[in-house]
């Protein structure tokens, strides 16, 4: 090996700085909160050391609370997942016009972020019992409200949920979706497959992962929801998030050792939740690459 390129080798490379503000950023606000929620949760009352709180995890009201939001979570995953993917796979393949696709990737990116406050009044502006389409609906002579229809309840909370839900599924299945090679198309066509027997044997296993990797994503999105469930039921629904503010900050009910080991169950759950998309994400990469 000759000498200048010993050299080059042990030249000191200086291009990991770049990555200085992420990792400063990363530690801001999340390492570091993430500590202080960890050591936090072992917390007692008396500022003692303890596995008490993460006992109380077995406690009937947390583990409702668990169950609720990851049955909304779930259902507002999978509905959405399936709706949104519909809509994608509409205006990229459906023949529609390329306006269709400028509409609703606008309108996705907009309504993928409309969350919180706005969006649970927005909601209660709109089908509350006194909002305009309820409105509208009781000058035709149809009561939402006579016909088991509620917005604050558990059905409701899933519609509203809904609304960031598909807009966010449309934005990221579209890449994929985009990604098919059109190859492959003509392959299928050439051997005298149908539109329909293409999508059962090669878009769709090609798609799956992203499409089960993005669902999973809107689990996540929904399970750490907390304003607009807030907002929208007052706190009537206690999804997990919901007992974490009354646990450190309530009046009636006040464990905060409770609520920090409740948000650190939360923390697992959407750690998993992430690796388990980052390798969905993966192997959909090797076929989209």
């Amino acid at each position: 090996m000759t000498g200048p390129s010993v050299a080059a080798k042990r030249r000191r490379s200086w291009n990991w700085v770049g990555l200085l503000p992420f990792f400063v950023f990363a530690s801001a606000f999340l390492l570091g909160p993430a500590a202080i929620l960890l050591y936090r949760s072992f917390v007692g009352p008396d500022s003692e050391l303890t596995l008490a709180n993460y006992q109380g995890l077995v406690d009937d009201q947390v583990v409702e609370s668990y169950w609720l939001s990851v049955r909304i979570s779930l259902m507002t995953a999978v509905i959405g997942g399936i709706f949104g993917f519909l809509l994608a796979w509409a205006v990229i393949y459906g023949g529609l016009p390329r306006v269709f696709r400028s509409l609703l990737t606008t309108f996705s990116g907009v309504a993928s972020n409309f969350a919180g406050v706005p969006l649970a009044a927005a909601f209660i502006f709109t089908l509350g019992r006194i909002g305009i389409v309820t409105a509208l609906f009781n000058f035709v002579g149809f009561d939402l409200y006579d016909n088991d229809f509620t917005l604050y309840n558990f059905w409701g909370l899933s519609v509203v949920y809904m609304f960031f839900q598909f807009p966010l599924m449309v934005l990221t299945i579209t890449p994929a979706l985009e990604g098919l090679k059109k190859e492959w198309k003509e392959a299928s066509e050439n051997l005298g497959a149908s539109g329909w027997q293409y999508w059962r044997h090669v878009g769709l296993p090609v798609l799956m992962p992203s499409i089960l990797g993005t669902i999973i994503l809107l689990f996540g999105n929904a399970f750490g929801a907390h304003a607009t469930a807030y907002a929208l039921t007052g706190g009537n629904l206690r999804l997990a998030t919901i007992l974490i503010g009354s646990q450190i900050s309530g009046d009636v009910l006040n464990n905060p050792g409770l609520g920090y080991a409740v948000a650190m169950g939360m923390v697992a759950i959407m750690a998993f939740s992430i690796i388990v998309y980052t390798v969905l994400q993966r192997r959909s990469e090797k076929w989209l690459a």
